[in-house]
């Protein structure tokens, strides 16, 4: 029922979103009187913004421009290389990328947005690497036929991913984590550490993840563990409707992740169409640019899979299961103590909201087995979350970091 209701309001607002966008170019058109007077801009672009804001958005494409390495520009590749029911390998590659460039798997959360989130990570990082990311795919278009996808799956398909990047190589590949995936990331690490297979990962860098959510708690974590289980059973998780292919799957649908996103942050995300309103009444289309961008992203979202979100609620935020020694795959205990050569960097934000300080380095801490100089921390300064791997501070402060740390454990 729940997303039946969405669906009637998705279709009346996008419904609304075209008149408003019709609306929009009517006051702003020159050959009409109203346009020259002082409310036609304005109505012009409060519609605007309305119109952009509540259209229909699908899956956007990476598109990655030519980055720039040593003073010359050089085109980026991209082609999806292996593919899973519940997820595309996509590779990025730039012109005259060294043959001896580290192989690095980016692993994006499947926490309600597209991998493509990730796009700025990946355009500073395939500057020095062969990039290969996780585009999980949304919940709602998989058949029911494909089976689930819980958090077992999930370390499955990235020590898979680790295995079909090392053979050819005949060695280990990197690997990064971006926010949640940062626990099953350290999970596939262990796991293939323990089994020494050859393919484990050189290097594991975890960027804002929720490893221990016992240290600095977020609004966040206070969601996670003041509702018991039962509670995200009833209240969020939906059914897939009859009009997508994943029709009866049953879901953590992205329109409620994203509420939940914008509702942490709402003043802030009044006061950013606030200000692209105010660009876009004195006909600054350079200065509302940057806003349209980002909400062209963060109003992309799609579902999860049930017993995944369920599981890592469970596992991660309420149990605390990694760090208390107690967390199983496939019936078997993960020993963080397995962690022997894959070198672990943890970076966190100062002012990140959803993943306190000291949640990712406790990661270090797990690995006790693993040598102090194969350990790193970076607290960066200054940095909210999505600071952490994305914007001008990820370019230049953060990523220079994460490159020197592969460099010197790609041997």
């Amino acid at each position: 029922m729940l997303y039946n209701i969405y669906e009637l309001q998705r279709a009346w607002l996008n419904s609304a979103s075209s008149w408003a966008a019709i609306g929009a170019q009517l006051y702003s058109n020159p050959s009409l009187p109203i346009g020259y007077f002082g409310v036609g801009p304005a109505v012009a672009s409060a519609l605007q913004v309305f119109a952009e804001t509540y259209q229909q958005r699908g899956k956007p494409g990476f598109n990655i421009r030519p980055v720039e390495v040593d003073g010359t520009h050089h085109a980026v590749s991209e082609q999806v290389v292996y593919e899973k029911p519940f997820c595309a390998l996509r590779r990025f590659t730039r012109e005259n990328l060294p043959k001896d460039a580290p192989r690095l798997l980016v692993v994006a959360p499947m926490s309600g947005h597209y991998a493509t989130l990730l796009r700025g990570t990946v355009a500073r990082l395939v500057e020095h690497n062969d990039v290969w990311i996780t585009d999980w795919a949304d919940a709602k278009m998989v058949p029911l036929d494909q089976g689930s996808f819980d958090l077992d799956d999930y370390i499955d398909y990235l020590i898979e991913f680790l295995q079909f990047l090392g053979r050819d190589k005949q060695g280990g590949a990197h690997m990064l984590a971006v926010c949640q995936p940062s626990v099953p990331a350290f999970a596939a690490a262990a796991i293939m550490g323990a089994e020494n297979d050859p393919y484990r990962p050189r290097t594991l860098t975890m960027m804002g993840g929720p490893v221990d959510t016992r240290a600095s708690p977020t609004s966040v974590n206070d969601v996670a563990v003041t509702n018991p289980l039962s509670w995200f059973q009833n209240n969020v998780i939906a059914t897939v409707p009859l009009t997508y292919p994943g029709a009866g799957r049953r879901v953590y649908p992205g329109f409620l992740q994203l509420a939940g996103f914008i509702s942490m942050n709402l003043q802030s995300h009044m006061q950013s169409h606030y200000e692209m309103f105010k660009h876009l009444t004195l006909g600054d289309e350079e200065g509302a640019a940057p806003a349209r961008r980002f909400y062209d992203e963060y109003l992309s979202v799609c579902d999860i899979t049930a017993e995944f979100y369920l599981e890592t609620i469970e596992e991660v935020f309420q149990k605390h299961s990694l760090p208390k020694g107690e967390f199983n795959h496939r019936g078997k205990l993960i020993d963080p103590h397995a962690i022997r050569d894959t070198a672990l960097l943890a970076i966190e934000g100062e002012r990140d909201d959803i993943s306190g300080i000291g949640q990712t380095r406790a990661a270090l801490d797990l690995a006790t087995d693993l040598p102090a100089d194969k350990k790193k921390y970076l607290l960066a300064v200054e940095v909210g979350h999505y600071g952490i791997f994305n914007g001008s501070k990820w370019r230049t402060r953060i990523a220079p970091v994460v490159d020197d740390w592969i460099r010197a454990h790609n041997g």
